[in-house]
Parts: structure tokens; sequence; C-alpha cells
């Protein structure tokens, strides 16, 4: 690896056990190799980049543009997601820039407690994300047999006089859309819970906003969660979220399940210099 200058900058991906050899480690940003910087019994993978091509109007400039930001970020969780296959690794906001080795050292010494308890939390499992969409034809369809409100509607509907029931029937239909929401968010907490309740920890993230085209191919997200789950945890928590899936898919709603992850969500936060 370089040694440092005046015109290098040193890029932290996160923050590891000293133990994590970087032997075997993929390249990082720019393709350049990742060493580890160590400091007691932690330790920082870094790259030494070229500090003419990150100064922070460079990357204020250039971070709306997806074919310079995508590259680095992939090359960014590639390091994360590769020391996550080994062991606990808290993750750095992209960009984390430290102006020398002895930057980073510092940092380490004077963080040691708080991330020498983060990476024992985060050790102790793996994070799993999961979204949930909301089809609302699909779920139109299926929402008498979900809202026992609807049922009792329907009910009366049917058992009504020829008059009666066409006024039923139509109460029903403007019902129908207002519940949509009530049993999206009765699904939601339902899944969630129990979901959490098999974690060590879990989140649930804000809903980002996507195109109205994307939302109408693949339906509204309603569940946009991620979960620190044990190993032996594991197998119950995937039996749980099929029991869901086999309840709720085709009835209107998809999921998208993925994992293992570093841990983004529950790492906290970490300042850099």
């Amino acid at each position: 690896m370089a040694t440092s200058t005046a015109q290098s900058i040193w890029y932290v991906y996160g923050v590891v056990p000293v133990t994590l050899a970087p032997t075997s480690a993929p390249a990082g940003l720019d393709d350049v190799g990742v060493a580890v910087e160590s400091e007691g019994a932690l330790a920082a993978l870094v790259s030494i980049l070229d500090a003419s091509r990150y100064a922070p109007e460079r990357i204020e400039a250039a971070s709306g543009e997806v074919e310079w930001l995508s590259p680095r970020a992939v090359a960014h969780d590639l390091v994360l997601t590769w020391a996550s296959d080994r062991g606990p690794v808290i993750p750095m906001p992209m960009f984390s820039m430290f102006t020398g080795r002895e930057a980073v050292r510092e940092m380490l010494r004077d963080r040691a407690s708080q991330l020498a308890d983060t990476l024992e939390r985060v050790g102790r499992g793996r994070e799993y994300a999961l979204r949930v969409y909301r089809v609302d034809r699909e779920l139109l369809g299926a929402i008498d047999t979900m809202s026992p409100r609807l049922r009792e509607l329907a009910d009366s509907a049917a058992a009504a006089s020829p008059g009666q029931r066409y006024l039923l029937e139509r109460k029903l239909d403007a019902e129908k859309k207002a519940e949509v929401r009530v049993v999206s968010q009765q699904a939601v907490d339902e899944i969630a819970d129990a979901l959490g309740d098999l974690a060590l920890d879990s989140v649930r993230s804000a809903i980002p906003r996507v195109a109205e085209s994307d939302a109408a191919a693949r339906g509204v997200m309603v569940l946009n969660a991620a979960f620190l789950v044990a190993p032996a945890a594991l197998e119950q928590f995937q039996r749980t979220l099929t029991m869901f899936v086999e309840r709720y898919d085709g009835r209107g709603f998809r999921f998208d399940f993925t994992g293992p992850w570093p841990a983004y969500h529950f790492a906290g936060e970490t300042s850099h210099a």
C-alpha cells in the first residue's frame, strides 16, 4: 500500500477487530487495495486515495451523478460485505476520510470504548432487510376476507331486501377503498412485530420516495425494515417470514427479503475528522 503524502487522503470503510486480516479483501474505491490501520484491539479498513479527486467540493459536485457515485458505492459495500462475512464490522458512511494514518488511529483511540461495545453488539447477529409492497388491485379483491368490518357489512347486504341490498353494496364498495389502508397497516404491524420478537434488534425506516411508474409496477411500499438476527434464530425467523408470505402473497402484498448485510442500521453513527 502506498505511503501517505500531502496529496493523499485516507478513506475508511469501517471498523473491525484487529484480528481481521485484509489479505483476501476486494479492491476498494478506484480499484485501490484495502489495508488495516490498527490501534489496540481495533482496526480500520482503509484505502489511500488521491486527495485532489476527493476534495469536499468535488464530492459535492459529483455526488448527484449516478455514473460517478454508483461504482464507488458498490466498492464501498463490497469491502464491508467481505468484512461482515468474516466477523463484526461497523460500517462508516461513504466518504469518511482522514488526513492520514495518525488521524485514523486517533479516531480509534478516542472512540475505543464505544466502538468495542458496538462491535460486540453487532457481532451477535447479521442484518437482514425486508420490504413489503401493497398491490391495491389485488388487495381490493381480497379485502372482504381480511376485514371483520367489511365481512359484517357484506353479510348484512346479503341478508337485506333487494332495495336495501343495493344501498349496502354501494356502501361496501366505498368502504373497501378506505379499509385498504387500515388492513395494510394492521398487516404491516403484525409482520414487523412478529419478526422483531425473533431478532436481536429491529428498525423501521422511512419509506423512500419512488416514481409513480415504479409504484404502479411493483406496488406501494408499506414496510421498510431491517432486523439484526442471531444465527441460532435465523431458521425460526425465516419460517415465520415464510408463513406471512404464504398468508399475504397474492392477496395484495409482495415481499422483498435480502441479506445478510453489514450492520448498516445497527452500528450507530460514526464521526470522522
